[in-house]
């Protein structure tokens, strides 16, 4: 699947998609089963959980609106947008895991299928679930921290100095958290190829990140770009399917949660996770041996290994 020496970053990128090809049937029957299972569960949810309708049409006129319904609007959406989230979470657990088994067994050209991958994940998904969850955790305190300090002083009644604070804080809370984020990025394939714990894979993701933090950053944005690129052309798919159901006069929040707009909104998510759900996955499990394959030899260890 990949030269056994150190690669470049195209290299890279043409592994993970070579992986997807060659693999389709365990890579994308995965990818599909999750982003299907997940994603209807999510638009049902979406469909039947209260959502405020009348006061989502009130917030898009040109009126001010009061902080009260401000605080209504936003709350009726919160119990619905955690279950998502939740879904979410569970989804990526499953897929990260179940893909780097598959990417790593495709380095060594042995092929396996999506129940062989499954046996080899499952006894990971709790420590990948506690992984998954710590990591944003810490991200999100970290931005926490940093705006804090601006939100008390406007709650003093210095709102000129606290809007500067947040703004100051947020700027270097999400340096800190970008920091973060690349040095625990190869986290999950460490656990999941070398069976560490959460704190010794997010240790060991240190360490291999050393030294090439500015290298991984720009594989991981890469990753990202790639991510958000296959998102908006879905998410254009679900523009021309509402057009053609609701016409191109204003939406309402009604229509907005009405069954065509949902499924034709799940069906775009659908179709995204199923196409970056492996690459991405694979680009972080193929960086994570290309970082080994440059400090510990692991090319000597996968063409043994490839050999057997």
């Amino acid at each position: 699947m990949i030269p056994l020496r150190p690669l470049q970053t195209g290299e890279i990128v043409e592994g993970s998609i070579r992986t997807m090809r060659l693999h389709w049937r365990s890579v994308v029957g995965i990818s599909l089963t999750v982003a299907v299972a997940t994603q209807t569960v999510a638009t049902v949810i979406e469909r039947l959980w209260p959502r405020g309708t009348k006061e989502l049409d009130a917030l898009s006129g040109e009126t001010p609106q009061t902080p009260k319904e401000l605080v209504d609007v936003i709350g009726n959406g919160l119990g619905s947008l955690g279950v998502a989230w939740l879904l979410s979470l569970i989804g990526s657990i499953t897929a990260a895991a179940l893909l780097t088994v598959i990417v790593s067994r495709a380095v060594l050209g042995r092929p396996v299928t999506a129940r062989e991958a499954w046996r080899s994940a499952r006894p990971q998904l709790a420590r990948m679930a506690g992984l998954l969850v710590l990591v944003p955790m810490l991200l999100v305190g970290v931005l926490a921290v940093g705006i804090v300090w601006g939100l008390l002083a406007a709650a003093a009644g210095a709102e000129q100095a606290g809007m500067s604070l947040m703004a100051l804080g947020g700027l270097a809370s999400m340096v800190v958290a970008t920091w973060l984020w690349i040095r625990y990025s190869l986290a999950a394939p460490a656990l999941m190829l070398e069976k560490q714990s959460v704190l010794g894979a997010m240790r060991r993701s240190a360490k291999l990140v050393q030294g090439a933090w500015w290298r991984v950053f720009g594989i991981q944005l890469m990753s990202v770009m790639i991510t958000l690129l296959v998102g908006l052309m879905a998410q254009a798919v679900v523009i021309v399917f509402d057009v053609l159901i609701h016409g191109y006069g204003e939406q309402s929040a009604a229509d907005a949660t009405d069954w065509a707009s949902l499924i034709s909104i799940g069906i775009a998510a659908v179709i995204s996770a199923t196409v970056t759900l492996p690459v991405t996955a694979g680009m972080t499990a193929l960086l994570y041996m290309d970082q080994r394959i440059r400090r510990e030899s692991l090319d000597i260890e996968l063409a043994r290994a490839a050999g057997e």
